[in-house]
């Protein structure tokens, strides 16, 4: 049996050539978990968990991961270069919905229960088959679902309407540190981004727990200090109070001047505009 120290060490070892290994594959084998791919996670950890704890030489541990990394390899070569080895290894995509119509038999075939095919639907935001046109059982085992025309979302290019495109918001400020590359691919300077970051409550880069910039310049800041936000104030209530000031302002200004004319205009405007308010007022509750 080996020692402690030795399990230890050949964990260490396990592990370095793993990370050397997956750094290989790439994320491969956890995109896409296909029949070989599945065989081949398994494999490897037993190996290397057989390694770890097990009195198995390094050199054949080593040589056998070593073995199906090369073999994984191959068989990703052959899948892109024939058509007939990627159905053979992946399979193909099934059709298990077509113009609103169950395929039962491409159903069965996929070993889908119409319960996990409904629960599949209302992932994708679809609570009636009717409204499908088609439903694709993908080699990964998602399902991938186009609904029919009539039921889609209205987009701004089904309306006409031109919109400036969207790029990727950029992380500006993380944990109080500036991220000086992403703010220079935005665009901006640091001290564009200090006044940014002052408008909205904070006193220096420290302040801000998270800061990110989008494609239009306008900046989210999340600061360690949270406040709570302010309730908006009602658009209704707004111009019911701005009415009343204005009334009010009137009546000072006919109370203050000394021009006949002038005062007795600021009062008849201030009468109307207390008759207008006792018109609008149940209007003007929100």
């Amino acid at each position: 049996m080996p020692t402690t120290h030795e399990v230890l060490y050949q964990s260490i070892i396990a592990f370095i050539v793993l990370f050397v290994i997956a750094r290989v594959l790439g994320k491969r084998q956890v995109a896409q978990l296909s029949f070989f791919d599945y065989i081949v996670g398994i494999t490897i950890g037993n190996i290397a968990a057989s390694w770890s704890l097990d009195e198995v030489k390094t050199r054949h541990a080593v040589a056998s991961l070593l073995l199906w990394c090369v073999l994984s390899l191959l068989v990703a070569l052959l899948q892109r270069k024939s058509y007939r080895a990627r159905v053979f290894l992946d399979g193909r995509p099934m059709v298990v919905i077509q113009r609103g119509q169950i395929l039962e038999r491409n159903l069965k075939k996929c070993h889908l229960s119409i319960e996990e095919l409904m629960l599949m639907l209302r992932e994708k935001d679809v609570f009636k088959v009717s409204d499908v046109e088609y439903a694709i059982f993908e080699m990964n085992g998602k399902l991938s679902v186009l609904k029919k025309s009539e039921v889609m979302p209205l987009t701004p290019k089904d309306a006409g309407v031109t919109i400036t495109p969207e790029h990727e918001p950029r992380l500006v400020i993380i944990d109080g540190h500036v991220m000086e590359r992403s703010l220079r691919e935005a665009g901006y300077t640091r001290e564009w981004l200090l006044e940014q970051i002052r408008n909205q409550g904070a006193r220096d880069f420290r302040d801000v727990f998270l800061a990110q910039v989008d494609s239009n310049g306008s900046v989210y800041v999340d600061l360690y200090r949270d406040h709570p936000p302010h309730p908006e104030p009602k658009p209704k209530a707004m111009v019911a109070a701005n009415l009343k000031k204005i009334q009010a302002d009137l009546e000072t200004f006919a109370m203050e001047t000394r021009n006949p004319e002038a005062k007795r205009a600021y009062a008849e405007m201030a009468e109307q505009l207390k008759a207008l308010l006792d018109r609008i007022a149940p209007h003007l509750k929100d």
